[in-house]
């Protein structure tokens, strides 16, 4: 009896232990991004923000009141939230019928074709406004439109960029919807039309919301594109925050925008995790297998629709800049790729495009290798099912955090990063000259983009799953060795080449910090933008030839890695 008690008492022992073993292991997978972020996200951005509120040494609102009664700054933010909508809108009406051809038909080459529709997405900005400005130049194929510098055309390259955002989006809840339903209402006699708005745009709706809310979220918080391609004439709040910030350091005016620009993109991160989680418990109810059929005449609308997408907004531009890259002054050939292994014409570079290459290829590759460590334990953190009230708040409030790199100006966090990271934390280092401060604020960008890369994977894993394995007796270690590797391994490949393509392209905190004898390649091609020359302009060209290339080399090989189910993007 004395025996049994005490085998007893050990099984209660250990399984206490493993308990507590348990508690500090979620506590450490939860605490080291909460770090991460804390200090190279919140600090920077926060201290940036604060110095704009405070006049010696007390808090001074009054830049609110100053920079609101500017009729300047209601235009900048009418711009925003003007080409946010309409290229949201836009997004929207041309991403769905792409998702219907490339998710719910079968055809030969659709696994191609959507890899291709994925590149845009992660391009860098910088590229993507060099080739918009190359076709609608007055010299360009489109001159005579007279789009150039114009908000059309503003509008235009946001829906190139997040064009793939609403196909992957929509397209992965639709090929798991169960068609017997829309089968049916075709049965009692609803047409095509009838059946599609009463039957499938209701189930879709939760996908289409989610869409539609994180392109906006893209669109407001454009950069590199409406820098390029508008200027001071079409400012948004980004710019304008970078503007201020650099060429006039007027702090109070940035942190004043900084802090409209946080209400807009917490309003937009809102909306999106609310539909995100209608559609998670929407796939969670849909059939495990996915559903696709042959394409049929009834399709030609949208594969008309897709078609015209693909090679007029997507491939044109891309395809233009290529051509006009090996325009040179004495006629076609390789000069402009010849003079990227010099510093352009006058010395415009410190060094040559092929070293920016190389460190940026070295920057990426660390930044991309810290943001899947980041965002991988988040979204193993935030996969979980807590039973507890307050630790379910407590995961999705991790989750909201997490996502607000997404939207706060990469300007903010450049710049922060400069007047925080000295000496962080009393450490004998200055991070600022130590090379770590790009790829550490790259990492800050992509992470949230691994995360929701990684997170539906992990959460469509059965709980009973681990329960199972936990009942015969496997450590919580072994349960996430056995049961969520597995599965997250599927999409560990994509979310690699996601946060390294990003890093690669990223400009906005970039530009802040990268030294001139260690500038990356975005940094190299708008230094070439505006310097005057046809040389200088030739070599930006090749330049973003070999960017786009390497980027879209990444995301091929990412997307042959890519697992059955996938995240947002």
């Amino acid at each position: 009896m004395d025996q049994g008690l005490d085998r007893v008492g050990d099984r209660l022992t250990t399984a206490g232990r493993t308990g507590w073993r348990a508690t500090a292991a979620w506590a450490l997978a939860a605490g080291v991004p909460l770090a991460f972020l804390g200090l190279f996200f919140a600090w920077p951005v926060a201290t940036l923000v604060g110095r704009g509120f405070v006049a010696d040494g007390a808090l001074d609102l009054t830049g609110f009141r100053e920079v609101f009664t500017e009729p300047r700054t209601w235009r900048i933010i009418g711009l925003t939230l003007g080409q946010a909508l309409v290229g949201s809108v836009l997004s929207l009406l041309l991403g769905i019928p792409g998702a219907y051809v490339l998710y719910r038909c079968t055809f030969p080459g659709r696994t191609l074709v959507r890899a291709l529709v994925t590149v845009p997405f992660v391009l860098p900005t910088v590229v993507v406004g060099v080739a918009f400005r190359a076709l609608l130049a007055e010299s360009g194929p489109l001159g005579g439109l007279g789009l150039d510098g114009t908000f059309a055309a503003i509008v235009l390259a946001l829906v190139f960029f997040n064009y793939s955002v609403v196909v992957r989006t929509v397209g992965g809840l639709w090929e798991h919807l169960d068609p017997r339903a829309e089968q049916a209402a075709r049965a009692l006699g609803a047409s095509p039309a009838r059946a599609f708005r009463t039957v499938t745009l209701p189930a879709l709706a939760p996908a289409i919301t989610s869409a539609g809310a994180v392109v906006f979220l893209f669109c407001a918080t454009a950069f590199g594109v409406v820098l390029v391609l508008g200027g001071q004439r079409y400012a948004t709040v980004e710019t304008e925050i970078w503007m201020q910030t650099v060429q006039f350091l007027d702090l109070r005016t940035a942190a004043v925008l900084s802090v409209v620009q946080l209400v807009i993109v917490t309003a937009a991160l809102w909306a999106a995790a609310r539909a995100r989680s209608r559609r998670e418990h929407a796939l969670a109810l849909s059939p495990a297998t996915r559903s696709s059929r042959p394409l049929r005449r009834t399709d030609a609308l949208p594969v008309a629709v897709t078609a015209a997408v693909v090679t007029l907004l997507l491939a044109w531009p891309l395809g233009n800049l290529v051509l006009q890259s090996l325009r040179t002054p004495d006629g076609w050939g390789l000069g402009n790729y010849v003079a990227l292994g010099t510093t352009g014409g006058r010395n415009a570079l410190t060094v040559t495009v092929w070293e920016a290459t190389a460190t940026s290829l070295r920057t990426a590759a660390l930044a991309a290798a810290v943001a899947v460590v980041v965002g991988g334990l988040v979204a193993l953190v935030v996969s979980r099912r807590p039973r507890s009230p307050h630790a379910r708040r407590a995961v999705s409030v991790l989750d909201a955090v997490v996502m607000l790199p997404l939207g706060v100006s990469a300007v903010t966090v450049g710049f922060g990063f400069l007047i925080t990271l000295d000496r962080p934390l009393g450490l004998d280092v200055d991070l600022r000259t130590s090379g770590l401060l790009v790829p550490l604020a790259q990492a800050v960008v992509a992470t949230p983009l691994v995360v929701r890369t990684v997170l539906p994977v992990l959460r469509a894993v059965d709980p009973r799953q681990r329960e199972v394995a936990a009942t015969l007796g496997a450590s919580p270690g072994r349960v996430l060795a056995t049961v969520d590797w597995p599965v997250a391994a599927r999409s560990l490949g994509l979310a690699v080449g996601f946060a390294f393509a990003v890093s690669l392209g990223e400009f906005g905190a970039t530009s802040f910090l990268a030294r001139p004898d260690t500038a990356t390649l975005p940094i190299v091609i708008f230094r070439l933008i505006g310097r005057p020359g046809a040389e200088n302009y030739g070599m930006a060209l090749a330049a973003s030839v070999v960017l786009a290339v390497v980027t879209a080399t990444v995301m091929l090989v990412a997307e042959r890695l890519r697992g059955e189910r996938t995240g947002e993007f």
